[in-house]
């Protein structure tokens, strides 16, 4: 279990020195014992106040996290166990316009049990304000970058916490919608955790507590970063990009070669540093068929979309097409990775919704406003490999192709015998400077006869 630490004791691990300022607090006045005249709750809030040293269960402020000016929403869970009534909903309503109106990145340090029952419906109702304010938020821009820590239940998660556009969590934490005395006496409670909620991609990092002003700093630098320049294409770490493959056949094999370079070299050459988001927020991910998040290239943010080379699941094109539109949404140019034999083709994959999820991600690359670049780095193969490809910005390395499908699978659905695969590879035009002829892909990166200078202003 991790350590209960205080509202402020926790926005002084996660804000720079000396940079905290609170946020004035709206008034509201308060009938005898709350709206409800709840017997006691007079008494039990002053029992809090002298316990915390707060008034209320949240402490807002803003602060510098690694330098980043930041709306920080402390969490107190001594405080009638951190619950929202009608004054922490005032307190997170004006915290959040605060955020609008500077154009400052939000950060919820989230504990708590949920609603606060001495104020009944009037308290439940507090989330559909903060989900309101997160979606103005949102569409102002701003980045909403969550820590959940010991615990996050109830409401507080279903919107502060699981409605972030990031979500990290501290060790060990309880993370769950069901409180502890509200889920069946049966529950397996490892499945009410932070490893369990990365598991299900509900949460994207475990971050050790002493690790996460570093983490929150990198996630806030790199998500406040927007640029307009479509991110270049890697330089080809394969084949000699003078080396093109002869037929089709050649162009399929080198593309499937096991010494041919995946998507981990192609991002760790590419990227400074770099940071992962995990999951569908569906209960799925695919941390095998798709790599995604946010990188500095050349002193600049690029978000990232990697197949892996791997048949890519469902839950990997959802989190592909969570990926796109964060960025877009907050004007970060991004770079796609295409390498798959295809989509999964398994009964399971069909019931996790498989052209459903691939059908999300083509409509998020088609509707991005921010530039998206894409480099075919090894098999395309067939729609499961489109979906995630730039239309008119695709570029390939010698070692790769695309196909409207494999070419074995080709020539079975033409009823041709199977040494007919090589010429079928041939007639399919799939190496990559036949793609270049037919005006799929702009060029071959690092090839002078298909790699007209580069230059990416024109795009």
């Amino acid at each position: 279990m991790t350590d209960r630490l205080s509202a402020r004791e926790t926005v002084a691990r996660v804000a720079d020195d000396s940079t905290f300022t609170e946020l004035p607090y709206p008034y509201r006045e308060s009938a005898p014992d709350g709206p409800l005249g709840w017997p006691g709750y007079d008494a039990l809030r002053a029992r809090a106040a002298e316990r915390t040293g707060e008034q209320e269960s949240v402490v807002c402020g803003t602060a510098l996290v690694e330098g980043v000016r930041a709306v920080l929403i402390a969490f107190e869970f001594g405080f009638l166990g951190g619950s929202l009534g009608e004054h922490t909903g005032d307190r997170l309503v004006s915290a959040y316009a605060h955020a609008r109106e500077h154009r400052l990145p939000v950060v919820p340090l989230v504990a708590t049990g949920g609603s606060r029952m001495q104020e009944g419906m009037l308290a439940l109702t507090q989330l559909q304000r903060v989900a309101r304010e997160s979606v103005l938020t949102r569409e102002a821009g701003a980045v909403q970058i969550a820590v959940v820590r010991d615990p996050t239940t109830g409401g507080g998660w279903a919107t502060l916490g699981a409605g972030a556009d990031v979500v990290l969590a501290l060790p060990g934490a309880q993370v769950g919608f069901a409180g502890s005395r509200v889920r069946p006496t049966d529950a397996d409670p490892a499945a009410y955790t932070a490893e369990a909620q990365v598991a299900a991609g509900t949460v994207d990092a475990v971050v050790p507590p002493e690790d996460l002003r570093g983490t929150l700093g990198r996630w806030l630098r790199l998500l406040t970063s927007p640029s307009t320049t479509p991110a270049a294409p890697p330089r080809p770490l394969g084949t000699d990009p003078g080396d093109l493959p002869a037929t089709g056949r050649d162009a399929v094999q080198r593309a499937r070669s096991p010494e041919r370079p995946r998507a981990h070299a192609y991002l760790d050459a590419y990227f400074t540093h770099r940071v992962a988001i995990n999951g569908d927020r569906c209960g799925g991910t695919d941390p095998q068929g798709v790599l995604c998040g946010f990188g500095e290239h050349e002193g600049r943010t690029v978000a990232y979309a990697a197949q892996t080379g791997t048949a890519t699941r469902p839950a990997g094109y959802r989190t592909a097409a969570r990926l796109v539109r964060l960025a877009d949404r907050l004007g970060i140019p991004v770079l796609t990775l295409v390498d798959t034999p295809g989509a999964a083709n398994d009964a399971e994959a069909e019931q996790q919704g498989a052209g459903a999820a691939i059908a999300d991600l083509f409509a998020a690359v088609a509707a991005a406003r921010t530039p998206v670049t894409t480099l075919v780095v090894g098999e395309g193969g067939s729609g499961g490999a489109l979906a995630l490809a730039a239309p008119g910005n695709t570029w390939a390395t010698p070692d790769s192709y695309f196909s409207v499908i494999a070419p074995e699978l080709a020539a079975a659905i033409l009823k041709r015998p199977p040494q007919e695969t090589e010429a079928t590879a041939d007639r399919l035009r799939v190496r990559p400077q036949d793609l270049v002829d037919l005006g799929v892909v702009r060029g071959i990166v690092g090839h002078h006869a298909h790699d007209p200078g580069r230059r990416h202003d024109d795009r």
